[in-house]
C-alpha cells in the first residue's frame, strides 16, 4: 500500500489559468507538475516519490501541506495502486493516472489517520497527492492531463516539450 503525509514550504501559491492561458513556464522541471482541463491548467511544486521507499513513506509524518505543492508517486509499470492514510496528518485528494499520464480517478477527502484502503484501480503508473478540496475547486476530474518529465514522451497524452 501506498502512504501519505504533507509538504515543504513554497512560495508561489497554486497557479490556475483559463483554458486561453498560456503555456505554464517550468513544465519540464523534475519539481514542477502541470494538469490541464476543461479547467484550464494548473501548477504544482512536487516532491517525486519513484521507489519502494519513498512511496512507502509518502507524506507521512508531516504536519501541513502548501496550498500549491503535492507529492507525485511515480511507477515502474501500471498496477493496481492502493493507498491509505495510515500516519498521514493533512487531508489530501489522491488523482490516479495511468500510464499516458490521464487521471482515471480521483478520490476526494481521504482523512488523515484512517486505514481504510482507497483503491486508485487497475492501470496505475503516477498518483498526484494535493491538499483536501483542491481537486473539486479546480474542478479536476478523471481525463485531466498531467505533464511531468518522468512521463516519457513518447507514452505521454502532453508531453513536456508540448504547449
Amino acid at each position: 500500500m501506498g502512504s501519505c503525509g504533507a509538504k515543504r514550504s513554497l512560495t508561489a501559491a497554486l497557479l490556475v489559468l483559463g483554458p486561453a492561458g498560456a503555456a505554464l513556464a517550468g513544465a519540464c522541471d523534475p519539481a514542477a507538475l502541470d494538469l490541464r482541463g476543461p479547467f484550464g491548467q494548473a501548477h504544482f511544486s512536487v516532491e517525486v516519490a519513484d521507489d519502494g521507499a519513498e512511496r512507502a513513506q509518502g507524506l507521512m509524518y508531516r504536519d501541513s501541506l502548501p496550498k500549491g505543492a503535492g507529492m507525485l508517486f511515480v511507477y515502474e509499470a501500471p498496477q493496481h495502486a492502493v493507498f491509505w492514510m495510515k500516519n498521514t496528518r493533512v487531508a489530501l485528494d489522491m488523482l490516479f493516472a495511468d500510464a499516458a499520464g490521464r487521471v482515471t480517478r480521483v478520490h476526494h477527502g481521504a482523512v488523515p489517520f484512517d486505514e481504510t484502503p482507497i483503491d486508485g484501480g487497475a492501470g496505475v503508473t503516477y498518483v498526484l497527492e494535493i491538499n483536501a478540496g483542491l481537486a473539486a475547486q479546480i474542478g479536476i476530474a478523471p481525463g485531466a492531463e498531467l505533464r511531468h518529465p518522468a512521463i516519457p514522451a513518447s507514452a505521454a497524452a502532453w508531453p513536456c516539450d508540448a504547449q
